[in-house]
């Protein structure tokens, strides 16, 4: 077992782009990615095409697809009504943190992997599975789920790493990203929707535009 390893969870979106460049410098980094039945199909693409520039040791795909089956028309991000331009409850994609850490951990409890990332940042706080009492207690609960083995001292223990938990907001992990990838960050994939640009109206594009103004960095995404 290696503990400098950490799986992150690699949406293909600029935050958790951002924070995989990162973690790549101090760990040996595993990103999956979770094919929810969401409308952005564009961010699978995205985070194909990023996997090697943020320094993934191994990429994943996970297909959760009947997740969307689940949620359906009553959720934004699954359905096909109109999306928000600024926070509702319809974006809130029930426990969708809690399954995709849940399955980042059993492949970090098996590689030995000592953290699981996730890009939650002081924004987030509309989002309670973003949350670091959230993340805490969840690592908590994957722990007891192997408690014989992490007690024995075959498999490691898990964190839930987050910026949130630092208390760092999106503007400050596009810089730290901007810095490590340049240019490369505006291959990432905000927009709630599909389609050849992001719509620049949804909620995240609004997120995704604010971030690049506060943080001072000219913002070369492509816009409808």
């Amino acid at each position: 077992m290696v503990a400098g390893r950490a799986v992150v969870v690699f949406s293909g979106g600029l935050d958790s782009a951002c924070y995989a460049a990162e973690l790549a410098s101090r760990h040996e980094l595993y990103g999956i990615t979770f094919s929810y039945g969401q409308r952005a199909a564009r961010e699978l693409e995205a985070a194909r095409a990023l996997a090697g520039a943020v320094g993934l040791k191994e990429h994943r795909t996970a297909d959760m697809s009947f997740m969307g089956g689940l949620y359906g028309e009553s959720n934004a991000l699954t359905g096909s009504g109109p999306v928000p331009e600024s926070f509702e409850h319809s974006i809130v994609v029930p426990a969708r943190n809690a399954v995709f850490l849940a399955v980042a951990a059993a492949w970090a409890l098996e590689i030995g992997a000592g953290t699981v990332a996730y890009a939650a940042h002081s924004g987030d706080a509309n989002y309670p599975d973003c949350r670091p009492e959230f993340a805490a207690k969840l690592a908590e609960a994957l722990n007891l789920a192997e408690s014989d083995r992490i007690g024995s001292g075959t498999m490691l223990p898990v964190r839930i790493s987050s910026p949130y938990a630092e208390g760092r907001s999106k503007t400050d992990l596009l810089r730290a990203g901007y810095a490590a990838l340049g240019d490369a960050v505006f291959g990432t994939w905000s927009c709630y929707l599909g389609g050849e640009a992001h719509c620049g109206r949804c909620e995240s594009c609004r997120n995704r535009r604010a971030a690049f103004a506060e943080a001072g960095i000219a913002d070369r995404t492509r816009y409808l």
